[in-house]
C-alpha cells in the first residue's frame, strides 16, 4: 500500500492509499489545502485538528452547493427531455401555405413571356 506525503495548511502528513489511487489522494488533499490556506489567511495559526475540521466543513459546504446545482440541472434536463419526447411522439403540425391567386400566376407567366420575347429581339439585333 503506497504512502503519499501530502501538505495541508502548511503541515505535512503521510497517508496510505490503494495502488493507483495516489493521484486522487493528491487532488483531494489539494482541495483541502486550498481551504486550509484560506482559513490560515483569515484566522491565522490554529490547532491542527481545528484547521482540518474547519477546512473539511468548508469543503463539504462547497460540495453540498455543487450537489444542489447538479440536482437542479438534472431536473431541468429531465424536463427538457420530457418535452422533446412529447414533441417527437406528436404528429407533425400541418402547415398551410397560402395559395397564389390564378390572376397573379397568369400575370407572372405573361411577364416571363414578354421578357423572353425581348431577349429574342435583342439576340436578333446583335
Amino acid at each position: 500500500m503506497p504512502q503519499v506525503e501530502i501538505t495541508i495548511g502548511g503541515r505535512s502528513f503521510e497517508v496510505a492509499c490503494q495502488d493507483g489511487e495516489e493521484h486522487f489522494l493528491r487532488t483531494a488533499s489539494a482541495l483541502l489545502d486550498e481551504e486550509a490556506q484560506h482559513l490560515s489567511n483569515q484566522i491565522g495559526r490554529m490547532p491542527e485538528a481545528r484547521m482540518l475540521l474547519m477546512s473539511g466543513l468548508m469543503l463539504a459546504d462547497r460540495t453540498a452547493g455543487i450537489a444542489e446545482r447538479l440536482q437542479e440541472a438534472e431536473r431541468a434536463l429531465a424536463h427538457v427531455q420530457a418535452q422533446l419526447s412529447d414533441m417527437q411522439s406528436r404528429p407533425p403540425e400541418r402547415v398551410e401555405v397560402p395559395v397564389i391567386p390564378a390572376e397573379v400566376t397568369d400575370s407572372l407567366a405573361e411577364i416571363a413571356a414578354r421578357a423572353e420575347s425581348l431577349a429574342d429581339d435583342l439576340d436578333g439585333n446583335v
